[in-house]
Formats: structure tokens, sequence, C-alpha cells
């Protein structure tokens, strides 16, 4: 029977997938905006916040590590561990799903945990725990959500591709309204301290609203991956048999694409580190419409992705009807080369900020839009390449070491960061500029020997017979 496509001619699950991830993303990014904020000019501004609990214990292993530790430094590398984690858990929630859960109670559990993290935030000595439930919740999301959109499709629709590219504006709005309006609401008048904590209720709200979207749209969306693999076991199906040769090498070729990928997040996170830092405190944010606040900087990328995005995905037609189209390694190669243009373009203002001016925010904006380019020939990209490459009874753990890259790659944003209040800024953006370009020299070097094992696709062949078959609505587990 063939399914409903009244959303932009797909399934019409994939529109509750996209209101979601929509709000899942609000959630992250709304307390993403304001977090290196708080850390830097609230919670550890006066010295050793003895109130905060556990503070002195994660001090002194951190600087076990890296030496004395100012706010800043701390604060980078704080934010790096928690933004690496959100991925790391990942690849546990993708091993739930597949074993145990399922994808769809995956998400549930990780909405409800992700909420409650925002809430505890609220109150500065749950700083800590806030943080670690936060990356609990967001472990569980992350994989399931993603997975369940190349499960919408049957083999060889030709619509996946422009099914994530929609799935991906529905990150980017998320990611376009959360650092206004969460970071608006931390912000007071002056004179008085910031409302952090409507900032992070605001955060959790959004979170509660993308479950009740989930809930509702359950009965529209793909069978679990486990539900799947229970029902070809049922039927004596293949479903359950051992990797292929084939299969062995298309999961090698994806952890190779996936450790290149990390050098790219290392520097892609800086968005939320030295970039938030820089709009901060050495950039005038006086525009014709008016003055920034340092948080609204965070919204430029988004921003991109929807102006952006239409353009090229009609190039990449464009070279799909001459035969010309690059292949999935190709295009995240030419994201890292977007990157590396990014940063070495900020050598040039990183001059006057070392000389104690302040510059244009329309470094900022242009820099950012060169960023969404290497970001759009990325990561969408890659979220597609895992999708479809994976074997079917590895689907979730593969989409969990896809966010494996993003776990390392998060991590060493946070040490990189830390570099930035000792550092020239020339000398900085020199080092971030470089290591984008080198990882773009090695994708393109591999392309070569991975672009024919990861031609075919591969994820959800296993079960294309039950997912035919399932009933519309699919015990949740």
């Amino acid at each position: 029977m063939e399914r409903e496509t009244t959303f932009l001619g797909h399934p019409i699950g994939l529109s509750f997938l996209f209101g979601t991830e929509m709000w899942e993303r609000f959630c992250y990014y709304g307390m993403r905006a304001i977090l290196t904020y708080y850390m830097v000019d609230f919670l550890f501004l006066h010295g050793e916040p003895q109130h905060v609990l556990f503070y002195g214990t994660i001090k002194s292993v951190m600087e076990s590590m890296y030496g004395p530790l100012g706010p800043q430094p701390l604060a980078a590398l704080i934010y790096g561990l928690y933004t690496a984690s959100t991925y790391l858990t990942g690849v546990i929630g993708g091993v739930l799903a597949d074993r145990v859960l399922g994808q769809r109670w995956c998400v549930v559990i990780g909405a409800v945990t992700m909420a409650a993290g925002e809430f505890l935030l609220t109150s500065p000595a749950m700083f800590f725990i806030g943080l670690l439930v936060l990356v609990l919740g967001a472990g569980m999301i992350k994989p399931n959500l993603t997975t369940q959109v190349g499960g919408l499709y049957k083999e060889g629709d030709s619509r996946i591709d422009s099914a994530y590219s929609i799935f991906y504006v529905g990150v980017n709005l998320g990611a376009l309204i959360a650092p206004i309006i969460c970071g608006r609401l931390a912000e007071s008048p002056p004179g008085q301290p910031p409302h952090w904590h409507y900032g992070f209720a605001a955060a959790g709200v959004g979170m509660l609203i993308g479950l009740a979207i989930f809930l509702i749209g359950m009965r529209r969306l793909p069978p679990d991956v486990r539900s799947r693999r229970i029902m070809a076991e049922a039927k004596g199906g293949s479903a359950v048999s051992k990797l292929t040769k084939r299969d062995k090498q298309a999961v090698l070729a994806l952890f190779l694409v996936a450790f290149c990928n990390l050098f790219f997040w290392g520097c892609y996170e800086q968005q939320g580190i030295s970039i938030a830092l820089m709009a901060q405190n050495n950039t005038n944010l006086s525009t014709w419409f008016g003055t920034l606040q340092p948080a609204d900087v965070q919204s430029f990328n988004p921003f991109f992705i929807f102006t952006l995005t239409p353009a090229i995905i009609a190039l990449w037609a464009r070279q799909a009807r001459r035969g010309r189209e690059p292949s999935p390694v190709t295009k995240m190669a030419i994201g890292c080369f977007a990157t590396a243009l990014c940063f070495g373009m900020l050598i040039i203002p990183s001059m006057s900020v070392d000389a104690g001016q302040k510059v244009t925010v329309l470094w900022l904006v242009a820099a950012m839009a060169i960023q969404t380019v290497g970001e759009l020939y990325l990561s969408p990209v890659g979220l597609s390449l895992f999708s479809r490459a994976s074997p079917a009874k590895v689907a979730s753990v593969m989409m969990g070491v896809n966010f494996l890259s993003n776990f390392a790659g998060n991590y060493m944003a946070g040490y990189l960061g830390s570099f930035w209040s000792g550092m020239p800024k020339t000398h900085f953006f020199t080092m971030i500029a470089g290591i984008s370009a080198v990882t773009s020299l090695a994708i393109f070097a591999l392309s070569r020997l991975l672009n024919p094992i990861l031609a075919e696709d591969r994820g959800g062949l296993d079960a294309q017979a039950a997912l035919q078959t399932e009933p519309a609505g699919p015990p949740l587990a």
C-alpha cells in the first residue's frame, strides 16, 4: 500500500520527525547559545563557586590534565566535554534502540530526560548534574530520530537525499530561533543580574513541545529496526543473518569517514566558543537594524542554512543531470575546504583584534556564510550516507558511530578553544584553518578508496518485506 505523501511530496511521518527534531534542536542550541557566557560571566566569575556541586572535583581533574585554568579556558573545556558527551552517548542510545527498547521509546525517554536536564540548570548548584542529565537524554534521541527518516522510504527511493535535506532544515529552524529567544530571556536590564534561568527553562519547554509532536505523530512513523528484526525472525527472514564481507567493508569505510569528520567538527564547533567570545568582546554588534546581542551571532549559521540550502540542492541537481555530481565522500572533502576558507578569512580581522580594536560584525556574517556552505556539503550528506550505506542489522549503531565523530570533534573543539584567551587571534585562526585544510586533503585522498565501497545503498534493505507488511500502528518497542 502506497504511503500518503502530504508533506512536501514525502511521507507524512517526515513532518512529525521534522517537528520533533526542530524542538529538540531548539532545546540543545538554546542552552548552548548561553552556556559559555553563563560560565565565564557568572558561574566561574568570582573565584571558586563552591555552591556549585562537584565544582572543586571537576576543576581539579581538568587542571591535572591541562594545568592551572582560568574561567575562560575552564569554560571552554567544559563546553567541549559537554557537547562531545552528547554524541558519545549516541552510540549507547543506538545500541539500546537496536537491541532493547526500540527507536520510539528511546526518543520518548530521551525527550523527558533532556527537558529535566534543562530545568535542573535553572539552579546554579545543580549545574553539573543538569549537564549530565542532558548528555544522557541527548544520547537517546540523536541517533534514533535521524535513523527513522531513512526508514520512511523503500529500497531505491530517490527521495531520501532530499528528505534528509528537509530534515536538516528542521534542525536549523530550531537552531535559528533558539539563540534569539533563549539569549534574550537570559538577558536583563543594565544593573540587574542576567535571568539565566529563564533561558534554560525556555529550552526545557521547547523539548516538551517536541515530545508532544512526536507522541501525536507516532503512528505515522516507520517501524523500529528492532520491530522489523523480530518480525523477520518470526518469518524466517534474513534480518538476523551475519554481516557479509561487503557489509563489513561498508562498516570499515564508514568508520574511516567518521574519523576524518571529527577534525571538521573540532573546527566547526568553535562557533560556540571562540566565535561566541569574539562576538561578545571584539566585535561591534551595531547594525542598520539595531544592536545585536552576542548570542544572536549563533543564529547566523542556521539563517544561512535556510537561504543557501535551495541553491546547493539546485547545484547538485544540475550536476547530476550532467553526470558530474560529486560523490558523498567528495562532497565532505569540499565541506572541509570551505571551513578552511572560513577561518582563513578570519585571520584578516583578527589582526585588528590583536591590535586592540573591535571589528565589524560583517566579518562574522561572511565567515558564517562560508562555514554554512561547508556544513551543507558535509553534515546532511553524512547523515544520508550513513543511513544508506549501513547494513540494516546495525543501522542505529552506525548512526551512533557517525555521531561518535561529533563526540571527538566537540572534545577537540573545547581543547582548541581553551587557547583563545592566551594566544594571538591571528595564530588561533591560522591553526583552525590549517586543521581544516589538512582534513580536506585527507578526505580527497581517501575518496577513491571509499567511493566504490559506499556506492550501493545498504540501509534497511534486509527488512523491506517486513517493512511493507508492518501494520500502520506497530507497538512502541
